[in-house]
């Protein structure tokens, strides 16, 4: 009984870790996405700017969506996943963005518009898991 019950408790600040990591992350992400400087000042001692905002804001939506992804409850909600649902929150959020970088005519490299193409490919797939689940 004794061991089930330290496991128990074990596992249960393995949970309480997990979920501290998981918000940390998000948290993180939805500060690079709003605004980067802030971010790189507090932990590098110095601001960014021009694609550095960009690239600050890329990781932004990879750390949400890892956030996202590693949230605890692993419970499928009519066939969607907390997984899928980060993956199509990073494709679209990246998609959206990269976007409006391109039409901006700021900050575009020779593989911008493919990104953008794969990106919405992806996110136009992971939404149609997602809906016909």
């Amino acid at each position: 009984m004794a061991a089930a019950e330290a496991r128990s408790r074990s596992d249960m600040a393995g949970r309480k870790l997990y979920i501290f990591a998981a918000a940390v992350e998000t948290a993180t992400g939805l500060a690079l996405i709003i605004y980067p400087p802030i971010v790189t000042e507090l932990l590098l001692g110095e601001g960014v700017s021009g694609t550095g905002l960009a690239l600050g804001r890329v990781a932004g939506f990879a750390l949400l969506s890892l956030g996202l992804a590693c949230w605890p409850s692993r419970v499928e909600v009519g066939g969607k996943t907390l997984s899928l649902g980060a993956m199509l929150t990073y494709n679209l959020l990246i998609t959206v963005y990269l976007l409006v970088l391109g039409a901006g005519g700021e900050s575009t490299g020779k593989l911008l518009w493919p990104a953008v193409v794969l990106h919405g490919a992806l996110t136009l797939l992971l939404a149609s898991m997602w809906f016909r689940a």
